[in-house]
C-alpha cells in the first residue's frame, strides 16, 4: 500500500462586531424574528444604493495587521455573481483582485512545535441570508443575516497544513486572535465564525497536488478535526482503488461522522467578478493604519508568554487560559485576589470548564466571578473546607451565584477531630469488611477507595489529610498484629 499525504487549505469567515450591516443601517445582531432586520439595500431592491461601513473596514485592517499582512492602499469592492435563494441581489459584494490584506502569516503551536501558516488574503464582503428546510420539503429564507459584514481569511497556496491537528490548531489560534482584538465573537455554534477546509491527497513524494474538495457545515473544533480526518481517509481509499476524486463541495454530517456531496465545485471564472459601480475604491493611507495600530490590545501570544513568566504557569495552562479575552481576564482577576495562580488555573481548566461545557454557557454568562473562585480557594487553603466540599460548593455557586463563604458556613466546618474521624472510619471498615481485608493483604488501591467512602459518609466534611493518616495508622496496627 502506498503512503499518502494531505494538503489542507482553510477559508475562514468571521462575522464582524458592528452595530449595523455592511452597506446599510439595519441592525447587525444574531437571531430575531425572520426578515425583520432587512431593508431595500440588503435585499437588493432596485434603486437602493450601498454605503460602506467604516467600522467594518477598520476591523479588517486591524486583522490584517495582526496577521502580518501587507495593507493594500487601494482596495476595491467587486460583485461576485451567482444565483442562490439566500442571495437576494443575485450577486454578493466582495473583494476579488484588490483585497485589504495580502501576503501575511500566523505562527501556530502544534504538539510542541511551531508551524507558520501563510495567509494569501484578508478581504471584506457581505454575508448571505439563511435557508431553513421544512419537514414538508419546502425551503424558507431569512434575510436578517443578508448584508452582515463578513471577513474572509484565506490561507496561501501551496498549503502549509497537512494534518487535522494542524488545521484545528490554526483555527483555534485564529479564533483566539480575532476575539482578542475585538473584531469577532468567534461563536462557531451561531455561525459567526465559519471554517471551510479545502482538502486534497496525493502519494508521498509526487509533484503537484491532488483534486481538492471543500467541506462545509463544520460548526465546532471537533467537527473541523473529524471532517478533515474523514475526508483524508475517503480520498485515500478512492486513490487506493484507482478511482478519481471529484472536485466538489461536500457537507459534514455530524451524527454519521462523514462528508456527503452537495454540489460540484465552482471555479472563479463562473462568478464573473467585476468592480462594483456603486462603491468607490477604498483609499487606505498611513494615518488610518497607524490610528488602528495605536489601539491594538495585547495579543494572545504575548499574554501567554506573560502568564508563563509572571505567574509561573505551564505553557499548556497559559494556552488554555488565553482562548478568549474573557478567560484571560477572569484568570488575571482571580489570580490577583488569590495567593495561588496555579490553583486558579487548575480550577478554571477543571471544574469551571466542565460546568460551562455541560451547561453550554460561555464564561461571560456564568454566575461564577473571579471573587467567588478566589474566596473558595482561600477556604480550601486555610482548611475550612475539604476538596470534596469545595467541589460541591463550587457547583452551587455556579448554579446560584451564592457566596462560597456563606455556603461553607451552612454546610458546617471541616471535621478534623481525631475521635470523630476514627468513629466514621470504624463504621466504614465495618460496612466494607471485604475491602478492608484486601487492603490488609496488600491491595494498596483499596486505601483510596476507603478514604473516598469516609469522605462520603462525612458529607464531604472530613479533613482528607487526617482521614488518610488515620486510615494508614489503623492499617499498620492491623498488619503488625496479624
Amino acid at each position: 500500500m502506498r503512503e499518502y499525504e494531505a494538503a489542507i487549505g482553510m477559508e475562514v469567515h468571521a462575522e464582524l462586531l458592528t452595530e449595523s450591516k455592511m452597506f446599510c443601517g439595519c441592525r447587525n445582531a444574531f437571531g430575531g424574528e425572520p426578515n425583520t432586520r432587512c431593508c431595500p439595500v440588503c435585499t437588493g431592491m432596485p434603486g437602493s444604493l450601498p454605503v460602506i461601513n467604516r467600522r467594518a473596514v477598520d476591523h479588517v485592517i486591524r486583522t490584517a495587521l495582526v496577521l502580518n499582512c501587507q495593507i493594500n492602499r487601494h482596495a476595491r469592492f467587486d460583485r461576485k455573481n451567482y444565483f442562490y435563494p439566500d442571495l437576494p441581489k443575485g450577486y454578493q459584494i466582495s473583494q476579488y483582485d484588490a483585497p485589504i490584506g495580502v501576503k501575511g502569516w500566523l505562527d501556530v503551536e502544534v504538539e510542541g512545535r511551531s508551524l507558520r501558516v501563510h495567509i494569501r488574503r484578508v478581504h471584506l464582503e457581505e454575508d448571505t441570508g439563511k435557508l431553513f428546510h421544512t419537514s414538508l420539503g419546502e425551503s424558507q429564507v431569512d434575510y436578517n443575516r443578508a448584508g452582515v459584514p463578513l471577513m474572509e481569511i484565506v490561507t496561501d497556496f501551496p498549503p502549509d497544513m497537512t494534518t487535522p491537528e494542524e488545521a484545528r490548531a490554526y483555527l483555534a489560534e485564529l479564533r483566539s486572535l480575532l476575539t482578542a482584538i475585538g473584531v469577532s465573537d468567534g461563536k462557531m455554534e451561531e455561525g459567526s465564525l465559519r471554517c471551510e477546509p479545502n482538502v486534497s491527497v496525493r502519494p508521498q513524494g509526487t509533484q503537484g497536488y491532488g483534486t481538492k474538495t471543500e467541506i462545509k457545515n463544520l460548526n465546532s473544533f471537533r467537527s473541523v478535526y473529524r471532517g478533515i480526518a474523514h475526508e483524508i481517509a475517503r480520498q485515500t481509499a478512492l486513490l487506493e482503488r484507482g478511482q478519481p476524486v471529484a472536485q466538489e463541495t461536500r457537507g459534514w454530517n455530524e451524527d454519521r461522522g462523514e462528508t456527503f456531496p452537495q454540489r460540484s465545485k465552482e471555479v472563479e471564472q463562473e462568478y464573473r467578478y467585476f468592480p462594483d459601480p456603486d462603491l468607490v475604491p477604498l483609499e487606505i493611507d498611513d494615518g488610518w493604519i497607524e490610528a488602528i495600530r495605536r489601539t491594538m490590545p495585547e495579543l494572545p501570544a504575548a499574554i501567554r508568554a506573560r502568564f508563563v513568566a509572571q505567574y509561573g504557569l505551564p505553557a499548556y495552562d497559559a494556552a488554555f487560559l488565553t482562548q478568549s479575552r474573557e478567560w484571560a481576564r477572569f484568570f488575571e482577576e482571580a489570580a490577583r485576589l488569590s495567593a495561588d495562580p496555579k490553583a486558579v488555573s487548575n480550577w478554571m481548566m477543571g471544574e469551571l470548564a466542565r460546568l460551562l461545557n455541560a451547561s453550554g454557557q460561555e464564561i461571560g454568562q456564568s454566575r461564577v466571578t473571579p471573587d467567588h473562585l478566589a474566596s473558595l480557594l482561600g477556604l480550601l487553603r486555610n482548611g475550612t473546607i475539604s476538596g470534596t466540599m469545595a467541589k460541591e460548593i463550587f457547583q452551587r455557586v455556579f448554579e446560584t451565584g451564592e457566596e462560597p463563604r456563606r455556603l461553607a458556613e451552612a454546610a458546617g466546618p471541616q471535621i478534623s477531630d481525631e475521635s470523630a474521624l476514627l468513629g466514621i472510619l470504624e463504621r466504614v471498615i465495618a460496612e466494607n469488611r471485604d475491602v478492608w481485608t484486601a487492603l490488609v493483604a496488600g491491595d494498596e488501591k483499596k486505601a483510596g477507595w476507603l478514604v473516598g467512602q469516609l469522605m462520603r459518609a462525612s458529607g464531604g466534611r472530613a479533613n482528607p489529610r487526617e482521614a488518610s493518616r488515620l486510615l494508614r495508622e489503623r492499617l499498620e496496627r492491623e498488619r503488625a498484629e496479624g
